[in-house]
């Protein structure tokens, strides 16, 4: 599996990709530090999965997400963020988003909203 991690900090990204792998998911991983970069590596390298921080610089996850979707990308994408209001959500759910992790996360977090989206 090829997945693009995105988060404007490199300490969450890499807190991010520890916990997948410590959930057993040894996945080949790229980065992205805003959403402009999301847009642009997922058209260009076409990961498996995106996960992806919501509040980020040049284009949030959301408008991302938004972007992708209107350029027909469909590469599943699901979002690891610091708030995980009810609106959030419903803007996630609306724009495609297969889930919303808030943080803080556990490995087990992930599995479950992971291990459904890859079956």
């Amino acid at each position: 599996m090829y997945v693009l991690i995105a988060d404007d900090s490199r300490v969450m990204r890499q807190i991010v990709i520890r916990t997948l792998r410590q959930a057993g998911y040894d996945w080949k991983i790229i980065e992205a530090a805003d959403g402009q970069e999301v847009y642009d590596l997922a058209l260009a390298e076409e990961p498996d999965l995106i996960l992806s921080d919501w509040n980020m610089p040049n284009a949030t996850g959301i408008e991302a997400l938004n972007a992708l979707r209107q350029a027909g990308c469909m590469i599943p994408f699901g979002f690891v963020t610091s708030e995980g209001s009810p609106e959030m959500r419903d803007q996630a759910d609306e724009a495609g988003a297969l889930f919303l992790i808030a943080k803080p996360f556990t490995a087990e977090s992930f599995r479950d909203v992971i291990d459904p989206v890859l079956v």
